[in-house]
């Protein structure tokens, strides 16, 4: 049997364009796992009624979790309705929701980037700020001037302290304790979800990065970009590393014969 790449599933939005629903994922989020993971992607579309973890897990190595326009639907964590204008998508937090608690039972490894990052806090009973900038103390996350080029809006914004004994500690062993990171989010944690480990801080007390001690295999979830140019960045490069050989080795546990 020849060997394979390892698949990754990755939940798509749902968005209604003109009078037809669509299944979106952003293209650098696809390239990026490809090319910094050596996976192949696997779009999982949000269905109403969603997809069961049982049919996507016959057919997947792991899982990633993209960043995303629209937000958490706040009834999901207890939250105040969101204001007017504010983007939802409950067709993907049904699947994503679920698909979390069902991968880290499963051992399936997993991915969590940005709106990822925030849904996998909700799957395990964790609260989001929906307005990080209005709370006292903390600075502006999210994207700001729109203007802005999207080199500008995509870079270096401010630095995240690494937590000692944790993943990304061990994934970074050469790099400093410290490191700037892109920043493009206006919700953030506001309480931890029961299990999940803070991984990186902002200064301003921002949680951005977070793991399960209990998960079976590889589990990371940042709220920053490490998509963008991930070759460039040798964080980013060694984060998509350890999910492709995490999902090498899933593979493996699961008799298939994939590409090293």
């Amino acid at each position: 049997m020849s060997a394979t790449r390892p698949i990754v599933g990755i939940p798509c939005d749902r968005r209604m364009l003109g009078d037809h629903a669509f299944h979106l994922v952003g293209e650098k989020y696809i390239e990026a796992v490809r090319g910094g993971s050596g996976a192949t992607p696997f779009l999982i579309p949000s269905l109403e009624p969603p997809l069961t973890a049982e049919e996507i897990f016959g057919h997947v190595d792991g899982l990633m979790f993209t960043g995303s326009p629209s937000n958490v639907a706040p009834h999901l964590y207890g939250g105040a309705e969101p204001r007017t204008g504010t983007m939802l998508d409950e067709a993907r937090d049904a699947i994503t929701l679920t698909l979390l608690r069902a991968g880290v039972a499963a051992g399936v490894p997993m991915l969590c980037i940005c709106r990822g990052f925030q849904e996998l806090n909700v799957a395990f009973g964790g609260t989001l700020h929906q307005h990080v900038r209005e709370i006292e103390g903390r600075q502006d996350h999210s994207i700001g001037d729109r203007k802005r080029t999207i080199e500008r809006q995509y870079g270096p914004a401010h630095p995240v302290r690494v937590t000692s004994g944790g993943v990304l500690e061990t994934l970074l062993p050469s790099l400093a304790p410290e490191f700037e990171v892109n920043s493009l989010h206006s919700q953030g944690i506001a309480s931890l979800a029961p299990g999940l480990r803070v991984e990186a801080v902002a200064p301003d007390g921002t949680i951005e990065a977070v793991s399960m001690g209990e998960a079976k295999a590889f589990l990371l979830g940042v709220q920053w970009h490490p998509e963008w140019k991930y070759a460039e960045n040798p964080v980013s490069r060694a984060i998509y590393t350890s999910f492709g050989a995490a999902m090498r080795q899933y593979a493996q546990n699961r008799g298939k014969s994939v590409a090293s």
